[in-house]
């Protein structure tokens, strides 16, 4: 997976150094960081992906409510032909 934020780690270092860790403390948990950024946030292209599947979707699902739709606008004018006939 590509980096999914830009994430300041010798920032972050330099600021857990200043409040007191250790540099290699401060270094171990600047990647651990970074691995839960990148492992936790979706990035444009996760979200282009599912995006596209929700298209595909609805569209299925627009093609069988107009389907259902043009049936059942038959049907009530057939009922009303029907009915009209009877009276």
């Amino acid at each position: 997976m590509s980096e999914a934020i830009a994430f300041d780690t010798h920032r972050f270092v330099k600021n857990l150094t200043a409040s007191g860790f250790t540099e290699k403390q401060a270094e171990a948990l600047a990647n651990e960081q970074v691995q839960l950024l990148n492992a936790n946030l979706a990035t444009k292209a996760d979200i282009m992906v599912v995006k596209g599947d929700l298209e595909v979707k609805i569209e299925a699902v627009k093609g069988e409510l107009l389907k259902w739709m043009v049936t059942a606008m038959i049907a009530q004018g057939g009922l009303i032909v029907a009915l009209v006939k009877v009276l």
